[in-house]
């Protein structure tokens, strides 16, 4: 049984975020899917998400191809992997230049973890949803 894992705070829930769900459940047995917290976004962003935690969860798990949702409370893939255990972790390659996963580019493998990357939806992201609705009404 091949386990994957993606994690995000799926504010705003959009294309870009069903496009990700959707191809990483085709490239394992198991989909299991970090909903960022409320404090780690704040710690993490800067910003508390626009849906509260609970709400996202909620839609992320009504999704057909995810099995299974946990809190994200921690950025740190390894962290996760160690607490719950995944075989293949997807992300969208717009992450693939970030130090961090730079480091788990090299870790992983050796721990039999494949690191997956997905094309990025540029035209709708919640960076921009957020920032249009904010040239609208102000700070959200």
């Amino acid at each position: 049984m091949i386990v994957g894992y993606t994690a995000g705070v799926f504010d705003m829930f959009h294309v870009g975020h069903v496009r990700l769900l959707e191809r990483a459940s085709r490239k394992c047995d198991e989909l299991m899917v970090g909903v960022t917290t409320d404090d780690l976004s704040l710690t993490f962003k800067g910003k508390s998400p626009i849906v509260p935690y609970e709400e996202r969860r909620e839609i992320v798990a009504a999704m057909s191809c995810v099995d299974r949702v946990i809190p994200q409370a921690s950025v740190d893939k390894m962290l996760v992997w160690q607490e719950w255990g995944f075989d293949r972790l997807f992300a969208g390659d717009d992450k693939r230049s970030e130090p961090e996963w730079k480091r788990w580019d090299a870790e992983f493998p050796r721990l039999g973890v494949e690191i997956i990357y997905f094309p990025y939806t540029k035209v709708t992201s919640s960076t921009y949803l957020r920032a249009s609705l904010e040239a609208i009404h102000g700070s959200v």
